[in-house]
């Protein structure tokens, strides 16, 4: 996981954010200069949006890359105080000048235009976004360290997707815990529907002996009606046979 001093540490907050911002100035700039170089006019409506487009990004990255400017001029005197290491800081340095050195170099190739294009842009009061950007030599903090700028980008978003990653498991995990307690309830009101089906099925079987014993004392008495009946029957018909006798006798 990552520490809790890293999520705080507001220059890799805006790290973050200014790596971000460059990755999707790139493209615009690519786009600037294809435009720029199959344009005819310098006065080109598409040519004059898509410098637009990338006046408005370098304007707001280089808020951005002020603000670790800032950062790491505030924390290289005593970086110890900080809870960074002079790597750390060296590291930081390096990011601000590679970064501050590539907005230079799109500066650059913003700057060259034709005479008749800076007139233009004179005449309309310096509307373009361009003229408001700091001077990149701002951003320069000299430590004679150099490094390549694509690797310490790699790991950067390395970085970004490890944390990304910590929070994806994190979510994992609570949805895992969940699933865990949900199936612990699901046990014990198993458990409680088992012991109840027990006691029904004690109770049935009670009840299944007591309805047998009664069938069995019906069946009994049933035969012992049956039997009485037939003696009373028969007791008739003997008493019938014996008037027909007497009234043979008679006549």
């Amino acid at each position: 996981m990552m520490s809790s001093t890293n999520e705080e540490d507001p220059f890799l907050q805006v790290q973050q954010d200014v790596l971000s911002q460059l990755s999707s100035t790139r493209p615009l700039f690519t786009s600037y200069l294809r435009i720029r170089s199959l344009s005819t006019s310098a006065t080109s409506p598409e040519l004059a949006s898509a410098r637009s487009d990338l006046e408005s990004a370098l304007a707001s990255l280089v808020e951005d890359l002020a603000d670790l400017v800032e950062s790491v001029k505030a924390v290289e005197s005593n970086p110890a105080q900080y809870g960074l290491s002079a790597n750390e800081v060296a590291r930081r340095k390096r990011l601000v000048q590679e970064v501050g050195g590539e907005i230079e170099d799109m500066r650059d190739e913003l700057a060259k235009v034709s005479g008749a294009s800076l007139s233009s842009s004179a005449a309309r009061g310096g509307g373009g976004g361009g003229g408001n950007l700091p001077d990149p030599s701002s951003f320069a903090i000299n430590d004679g360290e150099t490094e390549d700028y694509a690797a310490q980008f790699e790991q950067e978003q390395q970085v970004m997707m490890m944390r990304e990653q910590d929070e994806h498991l994190d979510g994992v995990f609570q949805t895992v815990g969940n699933l865990r307690r949900q199936a612990d309830d699901m046990g014990r009101e198993l458990e409680e529907q088992r012991e109840m089906l027990e006691v029904v099925d004690n109770l049935t079987e009670r009840l299944g002996g007591r309805l047998q014993t009664g069938m069995e004392k019906m069946k009994v008495v049933l035969r012992r009606s049956e039997d009485r009946w037939s003696s009373c029957c028969i007791g008739l018909l003997i008493v019938v046979l014996i008037i027909l006798l007497f009234l043979l006798l008679l006549l």
